[in-house]
């Protein structure tokens, strides 16, 4: 396989090699998959870099779309359901530590662009839980993240209500700890809001659904969760051997 960093902007190759040694082997086979446009599920332990795995593609794709020249007429679609990337935690707490996690890849990608001398837009993250403020929540719809981090019961909320029109230009899916919510209640309603999401999506025009990675330390019966995941598409797995020389 050639060297799946190749397949990123320069900025994101850049700060990446400077920051880690080389990808593991959970990020190796994700990125072949995700980068191919395929729906993936990544079962690897902790420390395999899992999550960087899921979102690096997205983020990339986020800082490529709004470095590259757009048709004047595709400007109307941009704002204000301008958020991409829509990560489902099933632990209010793991959000938070993704949201804090995230800020080294935003802020490191930003600085390699810098230094290669091209544009470096800013991406925004932000969080709806349960405990997020009514204040809080009007400012996400008003003006809504690049990334939102969000558990599967807000997100439900979210789509019967206005704040749904923000999701319609989303991208990426990613679920994080799939098992826990694959074969639940919780799970039952997730995937229903997923398909709503679709819906939304195609209302505006999206032309293929959503590309959905769901992370997961462990998951059995693997099939079962994977077609969870998918729905009706089909999906790649990626769970190799444990390999932990970054996160």
């Amino acid at each position: 396989m050639s060297d799946v960093l190749e397949r990123f902007t320069p900025a994101t190759q850049d700060w990446f090699r400077g920051a880690f040694a080389a990808p593991t082997n959970a990020q190796v086979g994700a990125w072949d998959a995700i980068s191919a446009g395929k729906h993936a599920l990544v079962v690897a332990p902790t420390g395999s870099g899992k999550t960087l795995s899921a979102f690096l593609w997205a983020i990339d794709s986020v800082f490529r779309e709004r470095t590259m020249p757009r048709h004047p007429r595709s400007q109307k679609n941009e704002d204000p359901a301008r958020t991409r990337i829509l990560y489902i935690s099933p632990l209010k707490a793991l959000g938070v530590d993704v949201e804090r996690n995230l800020r080294s890849p935003l802020v490191g990608i930003g600085q390699a662009a810098r230094r290669l001398g091209t544009e470096a837009p800013a991406v925004s993250v932000g969080v709806r839980s349960g405990d997020t403020t009514s204040s809080d929540r009007r400012k996400l719809v008003s003006d809504p993240p690049d990334i939102l981090i969000t558990t599967p019961e807000s997100l439900y909320l979210m789509l019967t209500s206005r704040a749904g029109e923000t999701l319609r230009n989303v991208h990426t899916v990613i679920i994080d700890e799939v098992h826990a919510v694959a074969a639940t209640k919780r799970g039952a309603h997730l995937a229903v809001s997923l398909e709503r999401l679709e819906t939304l999506r195609r209302a505006a025009g999206a032309a293929r659904p959503a590309q959905r990675i769901g992370l997961s330390a462990t998951v059995r019966p693997i099939d079962e969760v994977a077609r969870f995941l998918g729905g009706a598409a089909p999906v790649d797995i990626v769970a190799p051997r444990a390999s932990k020389t970054s996160s």
